[in-house]
């Protein structure tokens, strides 16, 4: 009999409610990939991956997430669309329901952690109604040692069961699907859908929280790798910006793609123990050390597959835009061993700006840096929402608004002080567009996007000229090794300078009408940093 037979044996969640459960505990990735396949709940791809559909869900559900409100969070969570407040009676009822349907049933629980620095680590119990959502945790939340399953003392508990529904006018909840989080039960507690996502970000919400109030450390939704000299980058962006791409740099090691904590040590360490990247257009030549890691132990959500050779199109959008691939991070060949990164040198803010306004980089001051972060910009483009017909502004907060508990400039204040403390460059960089909006310029060349980046990390933007922006006032360098200088101007790349001009201002007045909201908590560093027009 194996240790994880012998674990399943001890193991009991009663305490949690469940009774008489059939436990899997502890499955391989090779187990639960079959079991997977058995149950017809997934296909093996033509790399070895496994590859499920999600359901209804094929991203999260902001409206759908909660905070119970109590005497932790009370008044120390942002209350508002983001954060929304769920009564502490209700959600024991609605906890209740579901630990009472999972009673009986066969379930799948997994002991992980989070965080990779020891001092901060995270015990995590993990109980899944399907095989594939505990696959996609054993990818994403760091793995124990066997010797330390024995002793294994849990502080959170996930439980995610996408087959229960919540009754609206019963559990108060928006509709059947819900994401709830528990400060003081210190419970994630997941129904009516399948996405999961939902289980990757409740935890990480839980210390976005856990970290800057108990434990003085900043968490980031952001990419981090680290040079060969053992100077660490750090990539904030939202979805579609380029931070998994771009972290994932042949020169230089990976700490993370997403998650990650800034210590008073001056050291960063990464939330998980694995990554998950959009797959959409994926290609071997432009994300190679991606495509190689989707192999047998990833899992491909909501991609469509070749019946006759089970190879995937990534071009395919006909289920979801939001086409996703889970691996843990040893798939990845260039890692940094404990994924801990040590003096910080360069931040890096990423935006894909679909007006093609912003220069593909710029050096910000600390007070345009910390303006930049609470905005959080990017832009969709045309054609990827019902009734958008032109390039619309996407503002999140600190580059994750839906995962911050906190109030925005909280974050910025931690980020401003350790940037000024560790003496870090911050640079804006525009992925998106060039030339011109959507529709009419193009996006911007990876290989183009990369070389800036490698010039700003070895220095080689430190003395040349810079021009500041007229409207945004963000200092543009005027030359880049391997970089065309005349794309280094926005409006040099437009065919009408003139309504370059007109749609700068209008961009500009779109983040101060954003920022509005913030004002009265920004001091007049941070306000400095706004747009001049």
């Amino acid at each position: 009999m194996d240790n994880n037979t012998l674990f399943s044996q001890s193991i009991s969640l009663k305490e949690l409610g469940i009774e008489n459960a059939k436990i899997h505990y502890q499955l391989s990735p090779e187990e639960l990939h079959d079991i997977t396949i058995k149950l017809g709940q997934g296909i093996e791809s033509s790399t070895g991956a496994l590859a499920v559909n999600t359901g209804e869900y094929t991203g999260r559900s902001p409206q759908d997430r909660y905070i119970v409100k109590d005497s932790i969070s009370e008044n120390q969570v942002w209350w508002g669309k983001v954060n929304i407040p769920f009564e502490s009676d209700a959600f024991e009822a609605l906890y209740n329901k579901v630990t009472s349907y999972l009673s009986n049933k066969e379930v799948y629980v997994r002991d992980s952690y989070v965080c990779s620095d020891p001092n901060y680590r995270l015990n995590v119990r993990v109980i899944t109604e399907t095989p594939w959502a505990n696959l996609f945790c054993y990818n994403m939340f760091l793995r124990p040692e066997m010797d330390e399953l024995a002793n294994f003392d849990p502080e959170w508990t996930l439980l995610c069961v996408p087959s229960f529904m919540a009754d609206p006018a019963v559990d108060g909840t928006r509709q059947s699907n819900f994401a709830i989080l528990d400060f003081t039960r210190k419970v994630v507690l997941i129904g009516g859908t399948g996405y999961t996502g939902e289980m990757k970000k409740g935890i990480f919400s839980a210390l976005n929280f856990i970290l800057p109030v108990f434990k003085n450390t900043l968490p980031m939704h952001c990419s981090a790798n680290v040079g060969k000299d053992g100077d660490t980058a750090i990539f904030f962006g939202l979805s579609g910006t380029g931070k998994t791409t771009l972290s994932a740099d042949p020169n230089r090691k990976l700490i993370g793609d997403d998650e990650h904590g800034w210590t008073n040590e001056n050291t960063v360490f990464n939330f998980e123990g694995g990554c998950y990247a959009k797959v959409i257009n994926l290609s071997e030549e432009n994300e190679p050390d991606i495509f190689r890691a989707i192999k047998k132990g990833a899992i491909l959500e909501n991609v469509v597959i070749n019946k006759d050779t089970n190879e995937v199109d990534f071009e395919d959008i006909s289920i979801t835009q939001n086409t996703r691939v889970s691996y843990p991070i040893y798939h990845i060949d260039n890692i940094q061993p404990g994924s801990i990164g040590k003096n910080p040198k360069n931040i890096f803010f990423l935006t894909a700006d679909s007006f093609g306004i912003l220069p593909p980089i710029s050096k910000l001051t600390p007070g345009q840096a910390a303006y930049h972060f609470i905005s959080g910009y990017t832009a969709k483009v045309a054609g990827t929402e019902a009734g958008i017909t032109e390039p619309q502004p996407n503002f999140s907060a600190c580059f994750g608004a839906p995962f911050m508990p906190l109030h925005p400039t909280k974050y910025a204040e931690m980020l401003g002080k350790k940037m000024k403390d560790a003496n870090v460059k911050v640079w804006l960089i525009n992925t998106g567009w060039t030339g011109g909006p959507y529709g009419i310029g193009s996006r911007m060349k990876l290989k183009y996007t990369r070389a800036m980046i490698t010039a700003a990390l070895n220095g080689e933007l430190d003395d040349v000229a810079y021009e500041n922006h007229k409207v945004f006032g963000i200092a543009k360098p005027q030359t880049c090794p391997n970089v065309p200088s005349e794309i280094l101007n926005p409006r040099n790349t437009w065919e009408d300078p003139e309504l370059y001009d007109k749609k700068a201002v209008e961009l500009a007045q779109k983040f101060k009408a954003n920022f509005a909201k913030f004002e009265e908590f920004a001091n007049a560093e941070i306000m400095a940093g706004a747009p001049l027009a």
